[in-house]
Formats: C-alpha cells, sequence, structure tokens
C-alpha cells in the first residue's frame, strides 16, 4: 500500500510544475485565441526565459537578491525578444496560410538553438535557490522545498491579473472583440496591429518567466524548448483553444498526470498525458473550456 505521505508529495511536485507549465500554456493559449498562430517557438522562449535567469545571477553574482533581479530581468528580456519576433517575422505572414506560419516558427527553434549553443555551450546549467528559500517545510514527516510557494504565489498572482486583465480593462475588451471578430473589429477602428504586439509579447514574458522560475528547480538546457512546446500544447488541447481558464485546469491536470503517473507506472509516464487528451478530446473535441470554432 503506498505511503500516504507520498502521495502528498507528489500531488505538491505535480501542483508546482503544473503551474510553472500554466505560465507557457497561458501565454501560447492567448497568442492563438488573438493571433490564431500556433507558434512552435514558444517553448524556445521558456527555454531562453531559463537562460536569461542563468546569465543574470551570473552578472550579480555577489549581490544577496540575484535571483529575484533575473526573474525581473528575464521575464522582461524574453518580452524583448517576442517584440522582435513579431515585429520583424510575424507580422509579414499574418495572411498566409496556417502552415507557412507553422514553417516559420518551426524554423525559429533549429535557430534558436544554435544560437543557444553558440552562446551559452552544450553543458547543463543550474541556477541557485535564492537563500531565504533553501529550506523546507515539513508535512505528514516529509519534507519539500520552500522555493514551491514562490511558484505558487506567482503563479497564482499572474492567474489572477490575467483574468482581470481580460475581463475588467479595456485593452482585455479589445482581446475579446478581436477574437470574436477581427475583422469587424479593424472595422470598427481598433489597431489591430497594436494588439497582436501587445499580445504577443504578452505570451512571450509568460513564457520566459516560467523558464526562470523552473531554472532553480531542474539543470537548464536546451532540450526545455522542446519538452515545454509538448506540454504546453496537450495543456491548451486539453484546456480548450484560447481560454486561460482552460489553460489553467490544464495545466493542473496535466501536473498532476506527470507526478502520479511516474509515482504508479514509471516506465509509462511518457504515455499518461497524452492519454488524458485523448480522452477529453473524445468527450469534448474542442478542450474542457473552449468554444466551437465559428463558420
Amino acid at each position: 500500500m503506498t505511503d500516504p505521505s507520498n502521495l502528498v508529495l507528489q500531488a505538491i511536485a505535480g501542483l508546482t510544475f503544473g503551474l510553472i507549465l500554466f505560465l507557457v500554456a497561458s501565454g501560447l493559449t492567448l497568442i492563438f485565441g488573438v493571433m490564431r498562430i500556433l507558434n512552435f517557438a514558444h517553448g524556445v522562449l521558456y527555454m531562453l526565459g531559463a537562460y536569461f535567469a542563468f546569465s543574470v545571477t551570473r552578472w550579480f553574482s555577489d549581490t544577496p537578491a540575484k535571483f529575484i533581479i533575473a526573474l525581473i530581468l528575464a521575464p522582461l528580456m524574453g518580452a524583448a525578444l517576442g517584440l522582435a519576433i513579431e515585429f520583424l517575422l510575424l507580422r509579414r505572414i499574418y495572411r498566409r496560410a496556417h502552415l507557412d506560419q507553422l514553417l516559420l516558427t518551426f524554423a525559429l527553434v533549429f535557430i534558436a538553438a544554435d544560437g543557444t549553443r553558440l552562446t551559452w555551450g552544450v553543458d547543463f546549467k543550474s541556477v541557485d535557490v535564492p537563500p531565504f528559500l533553501t529550506g523546507s517545510v515539513s508535512l505528514l514527516g516529509r519534507s519539500f522545498p520552500s522555493y514551491y510557494f514562490l511558484v505558487w504565489a506567482i503563479a497564482i498572482l499572474v492567474a489572477v491579473a490575467l483574468w482581470a486583465f481580460v475581463q475588467r480593462t479595456r485593452t482585455g475588451l479589445l482581446l475579446r472583440a478581436i477574437v470574436q471578430d477581427r475583422e469587424m473589429a479593424g472595422a470598427l477602428g481598433v489597431n489591430t496591429a497594436r494588439i497582436y504586439t501587445a499580445t504577443f509579447m504578452l505570451g512571450a514574458y509568460l513564457a520566459a518567466l516560467g523558464g526562470a522560475l523552473v531554472a532553480p528547480l531542474r539543470a537548464v538546457a536546451l532540450d526545455l524548448a522542446t519538452e515545454s512546446i509538448i506540454e504546453a500544447f496537450i495543456i491548451v488541447v486539453i484546456g480548450g483553444l484560447g481560454s486561460v481558464f482552460g489553460a489553467l485546469v490544464g495545466a493542473l491536470l496535466l501536473g498532476e498526470s506527470n507526478a502520479f503517473g511516474a509515482l504508479v507506472a514509471p516506465r509509462f509516464a511518457i504515455v499518461f498525458p497524452f492519454v488524458l487528451m485523448a480522452v477529453v478530446l473524445i468527450v469534448r473535441p474542442f478542450g474542457l473550456f473552449g468554444q466551437p470554432e465559428s463558420e
């Protein structure tokens, strides 16, 4: 019989990584919901967020608050890179076929991988947990890292801020109008180009923030890009394309699926997220909180 404390620890670990994945998937679903672009390069921004955090902590190695500085600067660097990608590349192909958009963003994955190798090398990097969070918290006779609390707090804050932004601000109203009918929104004077740029920057910021948060929990390496984009797409499909709340639910389901899959059947743990996605698609082809595409 499984020790209850093991179940609790697995649930906590699944919750933590699920919330980190929410940051990535929420940006991806926002970009798709507004711009209708399935951005394969989104995982690259997550990976670079981790590498940016690594570099910033080295730049401020003598500063006690170096990780907090990294949490501030790394997402801003990701947003700046997102601005460059949208302005220089994506803006030119909005009206092109989806295949062209996929090919462009997929090409960015390879370009970013080579650029990362040239800049940081191929060795694994590590980021230290901030000194004030190096301890652990005891629960049911087991301990889990205090750093998890920071992840939870930031992810919950982001979730609430995204909801308030989309539902309670004028810009959020314009976002929802574009999602419903882009042509009509443009005809009514909405600056769709500016909204597109802001949306892509926000998505890039969230992805890089997720990368910066995960850096102290695992090795910073090139596989972060491909690993995260697969998981983010699974989350978006489960939650429903364009739904931020769906991304949160999907991320938590995926995090717990990974955690308990590794506990119950480690050899087959990689399969459980895909099984979960398949079941959701059978029951609701447009995701748990998505809406059928209007003709």
